[in-house]
């Protein structure tokens, strides 16, 4: 690896109905764009979207994101069972391959906290050189998905999901993620 950190455009997409249309502040860009700021020391930019939650929008946002060159987008809400949770049906319509490992390692994270989590539908895909990731709607719930769960000690209980983050990103063509180990340890095969 050079000494010269890549630089990295990443898309933050929050989706509210409530939050876009000022009802009420919305929490999810300022929590992904912190948590991302500590876990990277990549050169950040984030491509940032508030929007509700309308199905072709968040695809065409998705498209957007991806076109403009980010090469993750990660978004937060619209992820449950209520009738206007679509922004899993919107990932996967704009997805070339479909990663479910994520979707599944955050579920199981967030059953350590609340039995609700089964009711989840977060999942990941890849378009073109770009992993898209949904996350849940709650800043904690995003940090807790994204470092995973530590020990009393502070070892690593169960990996989050941000661990196989840069090396997924690596392999789809995109920049080299360092990652700050102390918020989140990328995780990469030793080289033969």
């Amino acid at each position: 690896m050079s000494e010269t950190l890549d630089p990295v455009r990443i898309g933050i997409v929050s989706v509210s109905d409530r939050a876009s249309s000022g009802v009420y502040e919305d929490k999810g860009l300022p929590a992904l764009r912190e948590w991302l700021g500590k876990a990277l020391t990549n050169p950040l930019t984030f491509e940032e979207r508030l929007i509700p939650d309308e199905q072709a929008l968040i695809s065409q946002t998705l498209i957007e994101l991806v076109d403009a060159g980010c090469a993750l987008v990660l978004t937060t809400g619209g992820t449950g069972p209520a009738r206007r949770d679509v922004t899993p049906e919107a990932t996967l319509a704009v997805a070339h391959k479909e990663m479910p490992g994520f979707g599944e390692q955050m579920r199981q994270i967030s059953l350590a906290f609340v039995p609700t989590a089964i009711l989840s539908r977060q999942v990941a895909v890849i378009r073109d050189n770009c992993l898209i990731i949904n996350l849940p709607g709650q800043p904690k719930a995003i940090a807790e998905t994204l470092e995973g769960l530590r020990n009393a000690d502070g070892s690593q209980k169960v990996h989050g999901i941000f661990a196989a983050v840069p090396y997924c990103v690596e392999l789809i063509g995109g920049p080299y993620l360092v990652t700050d180990d102390a918020v989140c340890k990328a995780f990469r095969p030793k080289k033969k």
